[in-house]
């Protein structure tokens, strides 16, 4: 067992010393003893909570952790923080805290550790914004850390197939155009969502899970396993331990979080058709490591990087069949050998990616993953696009989607519900853009994921014969051309904001280009009329968000990040 010279940690300032006998003794209250002080401290955060199944299985897995920071010469110390659910939160104005939860989950975690002079880091997340939330708390505070998932849910089973929530919300719109029944609908709720875990398709926590291992900061197959599964506690016993080493090497998430580890992690969500939520995230991440990687940085990746794992929502299969497959290294390894990956990226075992994929070989015979030489499609599931309406960039998911361009008159609507409202009462045409607006990272304020709309619309059979824009988000579940983080958002006066109903719109994610079709001259006119609207919240926390917030294109960060940072915490 290495020994630690706590003489150079962090937590020097809450255990050493005459003077800090005091601090030693809360310590002791809590039935530690003086040989356990003496050791490093470990932050052991998890975001459980009753809110979601992503999260009820989280307290469990730390526990685990807590037994392999022990075992390997650490004092762990548990804390959780928060999540909003966005499977809850969807669809009402309850999603306006959810992006904004991935904020409050990296300050917390950073305050609790700063607090306390933690000298490093475990990570325990289960739902969607809580794992870029930790990852970030991460880079930021830069101590020797370690991510793990809390991993999916089962898929539920109805009429012999393979089901998930997404089903569910797809099932509304069948049902609002008198496709099902209601008591179909019961029956399918009922049995959609059969055990603790996040949301089973390639959404958004999969997508970041995957993205976890890719940048380097999880163990390799530790995002596969499901939640409910005893192996999950293997992982984060070895999660526990590892960070132990790390710290005794002196191996931080800066040495990690490199510019090609963060292209490592475009390519993971390229070639698994996995969410546009990752364009927000890797640049947030980004920024705390100093790095420019914006979401057109983003979108270079994945036009170059093919589309390999056939999973849900664009395709066929969940992430338990990913894992049974052979999990997020035999994709990785797959893409390596394509020259996709970087192999010279650092990563939590010490060890390179490219060491860390030496003994895996491809499977052919499984179908969940394909070959780099025989891809589902030769770019990935998330486009980049960039024109008159969108000057600092949109983002559109192409995995499943049968044409590529789309022009349509453009239907205007300055929120969510009003939209939702004329989708369920079927006041839209075939051919239609629907325009969703003032739903930015200001304007909401919070940049609402439209999974309610966007489901209802694919429920009605009408996916692909309407395009959907809007300055908001889409959730990783999100099927049909639908763009998003369209920039800058309509709260700032950008193009969105200008557009009127019957304006004429195109899209082509081929060319990756979104223009509406009026001269510079009436844009300009129509901005000299524009004015802000007035917004609905004038206190509390989506009111202090709305301030501090910066454009999506950059990953809606709060803070200028590394680059205008004075002191590193880890250094302390």
């Amino acid at each position: 067992m290495a020994k630690f010279n706590k003489k150079k940690l962090p937590s020097r300032h809450t255990s050493l010393g005459a003077d800090r006998a005091p601090h030693r003794s809360f310590y002791y209250a809590m039935g530690e003893t003086e040989k356990d002080v003496a050791k490093p401290f470990v932050g052991v955060v998890s975001t459980w909570n009753e809110a979601a199944p992503c999260n009820i299985a989280l307290m469990r897995q730390a526990q685990s952790v807590k037994k392999g920071v022990r075992a390997n010469g650490g004092t762990p110390r548990e804390f959780c923080t928060i999540t909003v659910t966005d499977g809850i939160a969807m669809g009402h104005e309850g999603m306006k805290s959810s992006l904004i939860s991935r904020e409050v989950i990296a300050d917390s975690a950073e305050l609790t550790v700063r607090g306390h002079c933690y000298d490093a880091l475990v990570g325990i997340a289960g739902c969607d914004k809580s794992l870029p939330g930790l990852m970030m708390s991460m880079v930021r505070l830069n101590v020797p850390s370690v991510f793990i998932y809390g991993g999916s849910i089962l898929p539920g089973r109805y009429k012999g197939k393979d089901v998930t929530v997404v089903d569910v919300f797809e099932a509304v719109g069948k049902h609002s155009s008198g496709k099902m029944s209601a008591a179909e609908l019961r029956k399918l709720e009922l049995v959609a969502c059969p055990s603790a875990g996040a949301c089973g398709g390639q959404f958004t926590a999969n997508t970041m899970a995957c993205v976890s291992e890719a940048i380097g900061l999880a163990l390799p197959y530790s995002a596969g396993t499901p939640a409910p599964y005893e192996e999950r506690d293997k992982y984060a016993k070895a999660s526990g331990k590892m960070v132990m080493n790390l710290l005794k090497k002196g191996i931080k998430p800066r040495d990690i979080v490199t510019r090609k580890a963060l292209e490592n992690a475009a390519t993971v969500v390229a070639a698994t058709g996995g969410s546009t939520n990752a364009g927000l995230h890797l640049p947030a991440i980004a920024n705390e490591a100093g790095i420019k990687f914006d979401l057109m940085d983003v979108a270079k990746i994945f036009k170059r990087t093919p589309y390999l794992a056939d999973l849900k929502p664009g395709g066929k299969y969940v992430a338990k069949d990913m894992w049974l497959a052979g999990g997020v290294p035999m994709l990785l390894k797959t893409l390596y050998e394509g020259g996709y990956i970087h192999g010279d990226c650092m990563t939590v075992t010490g060890k390179t990616m490219k060491e860390n994929l030496k003994g895996i070989k491809f499977n052919p015979k499984q179908k969940v993953m394909r070959s780099y030489k025989n891809p589902l499609s030769t770019t990935g599931g998330v486009v980049g696009l960039k024109g008159n309406l969108a000057p600092e960039g949109a983002i559109v998911k192409v995995a499943g989607l049968r044409k590529l361009q789309f022009t349509g008159k453009a239907r205007c609507f300055d929120n969510e519900e009003s939209a939702m409202k004329a989708v369920q009462s079927r006041k839209y045409n075939d051919g239609d853009v629907i325009i969703i607006r003032y739903e930015g990272p200001v304007g909401g304020p919070g940049m609402r994921e439209m999974l309610s709309t966007t489901g209802a619309i694919y429920g009605q059979g009408k996916g692909e014969k309407v395009a959907l824009i809007t300055d908001g988000r889409f959730s990783g579940a999100t099927r049909g051309f639908c763009v998003g983080h369209v920039g800058p958002e309509a709260a700032l006066g950008g193009p969105i904001g200008l557009l009127r109903t019957g304006d004429i719109i195109d899209i082509d994610a081929k060319k990756g280009t979104i223009n509406v079709r009026l001269s510079k001259k009436e844009m300009a006119a129509r901005k000299r009329k524009w004015k802000a609207r007035k917004s609905d919240f004038g206190s509390g926390t989506l009111w202090k968000y709305a301030q501090t917030v910066g454009p999506a294109y950059l990953g809606a960060p709060t803070h200028p990040g590394k680059k205008k940072e004075v002191k590193d915490y880890s250094e302390i």
